[in-house]
């Protein structure tokens, strides 16, 4: 007898976290659900390959990138689209105009990032992957997963929001 996760009681605690990585891959909200709805029916297809003891979030996570990857095959889709303002309620701000402002400000810069950078930046700084989840989520060498964040953070800081101080820190 194996031991074995519940898998169907498990995966409601992992759908916003899934639907706004879905959100970030695909950057339109009926995708993203698809994402999770194709997601979730492969995890249950799946589930006696995912090992007890291991992190679900980052088994989910790979499914996900993988049926984005397929459907990106498949259909060819172009990256030009943007996050429409109404999936802006996808990305938690705070009521003040000036933070709303910046918010908005970041998440256009973040747009405007290639799709493997944007991946990284997503699973790193948002979802707290260590480079090392990232890098197997994504399926490319850790090496990778640095040099994409390092990229990010230097075209980030290219486009400075006005009022903000930029600080220049040494990273070892």
């Amino acid at each position: 007898m194996s031991h074995s996760v519940d898998l169907r009681g498990e995966l409601p605690l992992y759908l916003a976290r899934l639907w706004r990585y879905g959100l970030v891959l695909s950057r339109k909200r009926d995708v993203a659900e698809d994402l999770v709805q194709a997601t979730c029916l492969r995890a249950l297809e799946k589930s006696s390959q995912f090992v007890p003891g291991t992190r679900l979030d980052r088994w989910l996570f790979t499914i996900l990138h993988s049926v984005w990857i397929n459907q990106v095959r498949a259909t060819q889709l172009t990256q030009q689209q943007n996050i429409d303002e109404s999936d802006e309620l996808a990305f938690q701000v705070s009521d003040s105009d000036a933070d709303h402002l910046w918010a908005q400000q970041v998440r256009e810069r973040i747009n405007r990032l290639p799709e493997a950078q944007r991946n990284a930046v997503f699973l790193v700084y948002v979802e707290g992957f260590t480079y090392q989840e990232a890098a197997e989520t994504l399926a490319v060498p850790v090496g990778t997963i640095m040099s994409r964040l390092a990229n990010a953070r230097q075209a980030l800081a290219k486009a400075v929001v006005p009022g903000v101080r930029q600080t220049r820190r040494r990273e070892r």
